[in-house]
């Protein structure tokens, strides 16, 4: 309380200089480096204040803060743009992905402009970077032993002529009967669920009842790094702020044990699979939309390494 008063008394000529950084902002040697992104938000509908609340205002507060203490602050964020809940957006407005994508990042972007949301750079993830970040992380996991095939039991539509991805199907949850259960997860309960383990699944599309086909797909192998990731979650967990429910749900998934997980889906819009044999695949949204924090940091400049390979700055 001392040193504020002291502070105040001696009024803002006695502040230090406010720090210019150069453009594209970079870590500077000897000073404190900040990076912040918010939670991509997706881009298939309108941000209303809820969103704004929840993702981008507080983190907007904090680079804000930075600024003022003179640290070395890079603050990106973007429209998260791949997966079906785009492709259902566009057969529900009669557009294209990339049209839907195109008009919703627009929207976006000028209602954070509106808020003045101080990003010092908003972009987007259907760009080659994405592609190239994206593909390069799979042959790194892939040449290093942490994917599998195998063979899935998937919900095909016959009227629509195509498997179906997560989310063009509902129906009722195994688990707490809601009603409107989607094919990865029960919005009620909040449990993962396999499409195939759905009663009375429907086709969104159309409607129609979908058939159980077999479909090859590549998974990670995360239950090879089960034996790495407890030690380092103990010690996260002790030194770390997490919240309570993100501890909570964590430990349900060790407890259980880790389960391969599926990282490919039969659909057209999202990153190609480079691979033979996967080729008419695209990456699951889970998989490629956190790439997207470097991917978009990568469109701000192309020294984007130094900032997420760089950890003594």
């Amino acid at each position: 309380i001392t040193a504020a008063a002291s502070a105040w008394a001696r009024g803002a000529a006695a502040l230090p200089k406010p720090w210019c950084p150069q453009k594209p902002v970079l870590p500077v040697e000897g000073m404190r480096n900040v990076l912040i992104t918010s939670a991509l938000p997706y881009v298939n509908n309108v941000p209303h204040l809820g969103n704004i609340i929840g993702c981008v205002l507080s983190a907007d507060t904090f680079a804000r803060y930075c600024r003022l203490r003179n640290w070395n602050t890079l603050y990106v964020c973007g429209t998260d743009e791949y997966g079906t809940a785009t492709e259902t957006k566009a057969v529900e407005e009669g557009l294209t992905p990339q049209e839907i994508c195109d008009k919703y990042n627009a929207i976006h972007a000028d209602i954070y402009r509106w808020f003045d949301i101080s990003f010092d750079y908003f972009g987007r993830t259907t760009t080659p970077q994405q592609t190239m970040i994206a593909q390069d992380i799979f042959q790194r996991l892939l040449a290093r032993g942490f994917l599998l095939q195998d063979t899935v039991e998937q919900l095909r539509c016959e009227s629509c002529q195509r498997f179906l991805a997560d989310r063009f199907v509902e129906g009722i949850c195994p688990f707490c009967s809601y009603e409107e259960a989607r094919g990865d997860q029960c919005d009620k309960c909040g449990k993962l669920i396999n499409a195939v383990e759905l009663k009375r699944p429907q086709c969104k599309l159309c409607r129609g009842i979908p058939v159980v086909k077999p479909t090859q797909h590549l998974f990670l192998d995360l239950p090879k790094l089960e034996e790495r990731l407890e030690p380092w979650l103990e010690q996260a967990w002790a030194t770390g702020n997490w919240t309570a429910n993100a501890r909570y749900i964590t430990r349900s998934w060790i407890r259980d044990g880790l389960k391969p997980r599926c990282i490919t889906r039969d659909l057209k819009w999202g990153t190609p699979v480079p691979l033979d044999g996967f080729r008419d695949k695209v990456f699951y949204v889970w998989f490629d939309a956190p790439i997207g924090y470097l991917s978009i940091t990568a469109n701000y400049t192309d020294q984007w390494e130094r900032w997420w390979k760089n950890p003594q700055q």
